[in-house]
């Protein structure tokens, strides 16, 4: 009896030793978040500690995001994977052993919050770059739905639940070292990955081979021009651009306030809700992955998330929980969709020896505006309501989705490459 579509990528011992090794970390991932807090507050820091340690994480994932794509695409993925988990192993257990031992200061947490910060940088480019690699490419869309269904569950929900109960229960310290121990294991798993995956930068033929006699910046500008002369790539960043500095600045910043002042709630309804946001996410990422690649994928995708971003231009106005809740369960999961799409998308039309850098260039330009949208959210507050700001944000995104689709003639693009064709498919058209 054949697997369900969701679960192939399973059957590839690469993957799973892949996924086991992912799932781990980035429940470690989610400890972390909560442990890093606590672990401030611990040593007499306040908001401006908590942040300066934040801010250094997210400094060195965007300063060095670009050279991991870079690097994904020079270095073995399984020797860049293996030694950014190794170098987080080192960081986060020099961490837990200052702490248990009464040692730890502010600026240690500072300097382990920033080579956290670079490890993702280099971590993420190669590992979406290894998938096509381990994995045919009808299993892709799996594979991500799968990170995409494993990531708000681990990272969202289950990691911070445990940190939070070992804070509670024991220390700060304590929570730590549960994060060390996760790094531990990750690491130890992916040392199982198979010494093959060694040639994803030297195979014959391979224009890896010619990039090690090249500069940094020759590098950059490849990749660069690629996604610059590539539209629907092109488009779709861009749309990604704005969406990130309409909508995440609401979201993170005024939607509290929301919370507070039309619904009455407190920071458990507003975590609760985020919760029905991921949920959304998962559930839909999931769902993605246990079906075909739609033939029209790049009008699903930006559909997707075009009407998707519309039940938020009305969440200023709604004064019922359960209205808000609904929008951003929407919201999750019409984003979920357009995630899996994209990061497919990315690994089959995008060439192998460019994979990493545009996977870095996508990472790049959605945490570039992400402070900026953060930073202007409050002020735009002070000058025009809150609803104006959502409405706003819910309506711009659709309209940029629209655009998008039509400069870059996505319709027409997506029918000239298609790729909803699975093996299975192609067999039962080969067949008598």
């Amino acid at each position: 009896m054949p697997a369900p579509r969701a679960l192939r990528p399973f059957v590839h011992r690469e993957y799973r030793v892949l996924i086991a090794a992912l799932a781990v970390s980035i429940f470690g991932s989610g400890m972390w978040a909560v442990a890093m807090v606590y672990q401030v507050i611990h040593l007499g820091g306040g908001p401006l500690q908590l942040s300066l340690v934040a801010t250094a994480g997210s400094v060195g994932l965007v300063a060095f995001v670009l050279a991991g794509g870079i690097a994904a695409d020079r270095v073995p993925q399984r020797l860049l994977i293996i030694a950014v988990e190794g170098t987080n192993l080192a960081v986060i257990a020099a961490v837990s052993g200052l702490a248990l031992a009464g040692w730890l200061q502010l600026w240690h947490l500072a300097v382990g919050a920033f080579v956290l910060g670079v490890g993702a940088a280099f971590f993420f480019p190669a590992y979406s770059a290894i998938l096509p690699r381990i994995l045919p490419a009808e299993d892709l869309l799996a594979a991500n739905g799968m990170e995409g269904t494993m990531r708000p569950i681990l990272q969202q929900a289950a990691g911070p639940a445990v940190a939070g109960i070992l804070v509670a229960a024991l220390s700060p310290s304590h929570a730590v070292t549960g994060v060390a121990a996760c790094h531990l294991l990750a690491f130890i798993i992916l040392n199982f990955l198979g010494q093959h995956t060694l040639e994803a930068a030297g195979a014959d033929g391979d224009p890896a081979v010619e990039r090690g006699k090249t500069s940094f910046f020759h590098d950059l500008r490849e990749g660069v021009s690629y996604t610059v002369r590539t539209p629907w790539l092109l488009w779709t960043l861009l749309w990604a651009c704005i969406s990130v500095l309409f909508l995440i600045g609401p979201i993170e910043v005024l939607l509290p306030f929301v919370v507070r002042d039309q619904l009455g709630g407190d920071s458990r309804m507003f975590g609760f809700l985020l919760a029905v946001m991921g949920v959304g996410g998962a559930a839909a990422s999931l769902a993605t992955a246990s079906f075909a690649l739609p033939r029209r994928y790049l009008t699903v995708m930006m559909v997707s998330w075009g009407a998707g971003s519309l039940p938020l231009a009305a969440v200023g106005i709604m004064d019922s929980f359960w209205m808000v809740a609904a929008a951003l369960f929407i919201f999750g999961a019409t984003g979920g969709i357009g995630m899996v799409i994209w990061g497919t998308l990315l690994q089959r039309r995008v060439p192998a020896h460019l994979l990493g850098r545009v996977s870095s260039l996508d990472f790049f330009v959605s945490l570039a505006l992400m402070p900026v949208s953060m930073a202007l959210a409050g002020p735009a507050a002070a000058m025009v309501p809150t609803w104006v700001i959502f409405l706003v944000a819910g309506g711009v995104c659709p309209v940029m989705a629209a655009v998008a689709m039509v400069v870059a003639r996505m319709t027409a693009d997506e029918l000239a490459h298609p790729l909803d064709r699975s093996a299975e498919d192609r067999e039962s058209a080969d067949s008598p």
